[in-house]
């Protein structure tokens, strides 16, 4: 798409900004408002150590905590302060062309054109798999997420690597893999060079305030993503939350969780279809994609009514009458199903 064509305003958009204060947040896909009591515990028992520097143990346990995670080696894990610090390193791998899956999070597309990267968009057709992709045979980097934001569908492993090619880098976004039970299609455990994964921390343990994520990769590759980065680049908090998140009592306590979304997605699949969206469907993640009749005034309607829910029509090849919404508890679907006219 010709960089004259592009919308970056409808690029930058994120659901932050449909979550306005006082209103019931259906819009951002974190879970809860505040991390759980322990890890919250965990913080504050740092808070007396901010008046020096982190010190490289403290960032070496952190690695070394996500790498016994993941079944990996420490030198193929990279810490980030939140994803989109990764999203925002793209450009140092330097592609010649870069494809990029829609519909799907917005922010690598706009890092990799913010850097004058050619960039090709690989658009997908309801019901948005990726047998119907059609990349580029000289792209050099192809990203995606998996599962996918905001349609929810979970790609099949089989499909990602049918998308790698010899000199081609493929990045998959798995930013909500751990909301999923069991991590299934995860590509979090390969260890080969052609393949980068991000992970966020930010949605299941509600610490969007704080900015906690990780790459997961070949050591040469994090090591040209990490190059010129400024000293200290994240806090001894993010080190901290990072190590204490990637403990198996958390990660059990995460897949507990993924469980409880589960179910309650299912549930609201079902109410929200009998209230008269549209719901794309299979969907995985902690988030639905719904069409409604006139979408965007919908949106308007309920937060009137006090509820928010994400505009989708920023995500390449959605339109107006596209939203996407937080899978909640069933109270809170009561308020959203309640406020539906």
């Amino acid at each position: 798409m010709p960089e004259d064509t592009v919308d970056h305003a409808k690029l930058r958009h994120h659901g932050d900004v449909d979550a306005v204060p006082g209103l019931l947040d259906f819009a951002v896909n974190v879970q809860g408002s505040a991390p759980p009591p322990w890890l919250r515990e965990r913080l504050a028992a740092r808070l007396d150590t901010l008046g020096r520097y982190p010190v490289a143990a403290e960032e070496a346990a952190a690695r070394a905590a996500v790498a016994a995670r993941h079944g990996r080696d420490p030198s193929e894990v990279l810490l980030l302060a939140g994803a989109a610090e990764g999203f925002a390193m793209l450009p140092k791998l330097a592609p010649r062309l870069a494809a990029v899956v829609h519909p799907s999070f917005t922010e690598p597309e706009l890092a990799l054109r913010d850097a004058r990267v050619p960039v090709h968009r690989v658009l997908l057709e309801p019901p948005y798999r990726l047998e119907s992709a059609v990349v580029p045979q000289d792209a050099d980097l192809v990203v995606l997420g998996n599962p996918t934001n905001p349609t929810s569908v979970l790609h099949p492993a089989a499909a990602l690597h049918a998308l790698r090619r010899p000199g081609r880098i493929l990045v998959v976004d798995e930013a909500f893999a751990d909301a999923i039970a069991g991590e299934p299609e995860s590509l979090a455990q390969l260890r080969d060079s052609d393949v980068l994964v991000l992970r966020s921390l930010t949605k299941t343990w509600a610490l969007a305030g704080l900015r906690c994520g990780y790459f997961l990769g070949a050591p040469e590759l994090l090591d040209r993503l990490a190059h010129g980065r400024a000293h200290w680049p994240l806090g001894s908090l993010q080190l901290e939350a990072i190590a204490a998140t990637a403990a198996p009592d958390a990660v059990a306590e995460a897949g507990r969780r993924a469980e409880v979304i589960a179910a309650e997605r299912v549930s609201m699949i079902e109410r929200l279809t009998a209230a008269g969206l549209e719901v794309h469907t299979p969907a995985h993640g902690p988030f639905l994609l719904v069409r409604a009749t006139d979408g965007e005034l919908l949106r308007k309607h309920l937060a009137s009514a006090g509820i928010a829910v994400r505009r989708a029509d920023t995500f390449p090849g959605l339109g107006p009458d596209h939203l996407r919404v937080a899978v909640r508890s069933a109270a809170d679907v009561d308020r959203l199903i309640a406020a539906i006219p």
